[in-house]
């Protein structure tokens, strides 16, 4: 029997698509098409180009067809040809332009005001790429998929593996002295899935009679607010929780965005040297706090006001919503425990691993009062839609064996090594900088005198540097006085880049450099 498309094809090639399209010859209609995906960029310097017989039987056309295409771009030198080695797309000293449409863009949150090419990332908001743990992650990896059951390739459980989900509750309860269950967490993808999950719309009538991990309907032992409203379980539309929310005057704008989008208000509390002023909280449903270092400002949450924020919930059948974004990275202080072990019925922590291992690993996790766990699930959905399961198991060894912790350390003291140099490089060079917020985290807060914060930062463009102004964080509500500042982030660099980037940040700050 004569061998299939398929198999002809997965034996002797890789895949190309080409469009044959327009006037001419097969042969000049192909010379064209492989001549513009390599003007384009599409087919990148150094690209290995399928042999002839594979293309040819991909595109329906003679294999004498290829080859003279293949051989009149390699006399134009588009193409390279060596006798063993295939065909490649020819190495070019610089890359060919790539046209850009004129059509405007939205600017992410953290880019500088006006268009420039970033030779210095300070953007705050992301760890050093360059250190992510490769060889422990793929340890844990391989591991992880030899020991998996079979179950494991098949629909994923919304509230997380196992694994998972029992390894960090005994990481939690260890390094933030959080009080919970593994039946109690629910994995997601980060905090913005965490928010989306609890103020979006949810699956309706469907949600009243999913089973949660708990074994109880998803509406199960909700609660009652002070004023009347269900707090706990899917509530009106399938929703979780409902605003008003209060939030802190400073903080991500892209988390505002969301919760607008959502249709929740967010009403701002004033922020001092002593965190979030929760004394001001009124009939809000809800709350959410970064306590253990407020961002982008810095410090904690003074204890009387940890006390006070939870007594308040309990008095008004509120929640609490903990964003424990970067819980491990403390340096001249004893560390804070999480909010939520003063009292887990109230407080919703969430936490990921964005800052601790890398954004581009899609994991975080809310732990959950028991009442709004078959919420959380009914909202997921009745299979795993969004964090992958293998990445879960490789998480779960990963915390297991011990390697999390040990990379987490040893980031913790080249941060803090980053912002010691941080520091001491202002003190020389721009002795004026006030530098605060640095006691914990991966983001430094400098100071600047009034009026001033604009020009720095259309400064830090001209010199190349990424960094944050303040004022982009500020709620708009807020009447809370407004102060010049920027927001540092000294743990994106690679280490490599970070002297250099220093340089040119003092060069932006340094007396006679700064615009008064």
């Amino acid at each position: 029997m004569a061998e299939s498309w398929v198999n002809y094809a997965e034996r002797i090639g890789s895949d190309l698509h080409l469009e044959l399209s327009g006037p001419g010859s097969r042969r000049a209609v192909l010379i064209t098409a492989l001549r513009d995906a390599v003007r384009n960029g599409r087919l990148a310097p150094g690209t290995r180009l399928p042999p002839y017989r594979s293309l040819a039987a991909d595109l329906g056309v003679a294999r004498n067809t290829v080859a003279d295409a293949y051989a009149e771009l390699v006399a134009e030198g588009w193409l390279t040809a060596r006798q063993g080695s295939g065909t490649h797309v020819a190495e070019r000293t610089r890359p060919l332009p790539v046209a850009v449409p004129p059509k405007a863009h939205a600017r992410a949150p953290h880019a500088p005001p006006h268009d420039g090419p970033v030779r210095h990332d300070l953007r705050q908001g992301t760890p050093d790429a360059s250190s992510f743990p490769r060889s422990a992650w793929l340890a844990s990896y391989r591991r992880a998929l030899h020991q998996a059951p079979n179950e494991v390739f098949g629909p994923g459980d919304p509230a997380g593996r196992p694994e998972l989900r029992a390894a960090l509750a005994d990481y939690l309860a260890r390094a933030r002295g959080v009080r919970t269950e593994p039946n109690r967490i629910v994995v997601c993808s980060g905090f913005a899935h965490a928010l989306r999950l609890l103020f979006g719309p949810g699956t309706g009538s469907r949600s009243e009679s999913r089973v949660g991990s708990t074994g109880e309907s998803a509406g199960a032992g909700a609660n009652t607010g002070g004023d009347g409203d269900r707090v706990g379980g899917p509530v009106r539309g399938g929703r979780i929780l409902r605003g008003p929310l209060a939030v802190e005057a400073y903080g991500l704008p892209f988390h505002r965005e969301l919760l607008a989008a959502a249709g929740v208000r967010t009403v701002p509390l004033p922020l001092d040297e002593h965190g979030a002023r929760v004394d001001r909280l009124g009939r809000e449903r809800a709350v959410l706090l970064t306590p253990a270092h407020q961002f982008p400002t810095g410090g904690p949450l003074h204890a009387e006001r940890r006390a006070g924020v939870v007594d308040w919930a309990r008095a008004r059948g509120a929640v609490v919503l903990e964003d424990d974004y970067d819980g491990e990275f403390r340096y001249d202080r004893k560390p804070v425990g999480a909010l939520q072990s003063l009292d887990p019925e109230r407080v919703i922590l969430i936490g990921s691993v964005s800052k601790s291992l890398s954004p581009a690993v899609r994991l975080g996790w809310m732990v959950l009062p028991e009442r709004y766990v078959g919420g959380v699930l009914a909202a997921k959905g009745e299979r795993e839609a969004w964090a992958s399961v293998l990445d879960q198991l490789a998480l779960a060894d990963l915390i297991a064996s011990g390697a999390y912790d040990r990379h987490v350390r040893r980031m913790r003291q080249r941060y803090r090594s980053r912002r010691d140099r941080l520091v001491a490089a202002l003190a020389e060079h721009a002795p004026h900088i006030e530098v605060g917020g640095v006691a914990a985290g991966l983001h430094a807060v400098l100071r600047l005198p009034p009026g001033t914060e604009r020009s720095a930062v259309e400064s830090a463009v001209r010199h190349g540097v990424g960094l944050d102004g303040l004022a982009g964080f500020r709620h708009p509500d807020t009447d809370m006085p407004a102060h010049d500042g920027l927001v540092v982030g000294y743990a994106t660099p690679p280490e490599h880049a970070y002297g250099a980037a220093l340089e040119a940040l003092c060069a932006v700050l340094a007396p006679g450099g700064l615009p008064l």
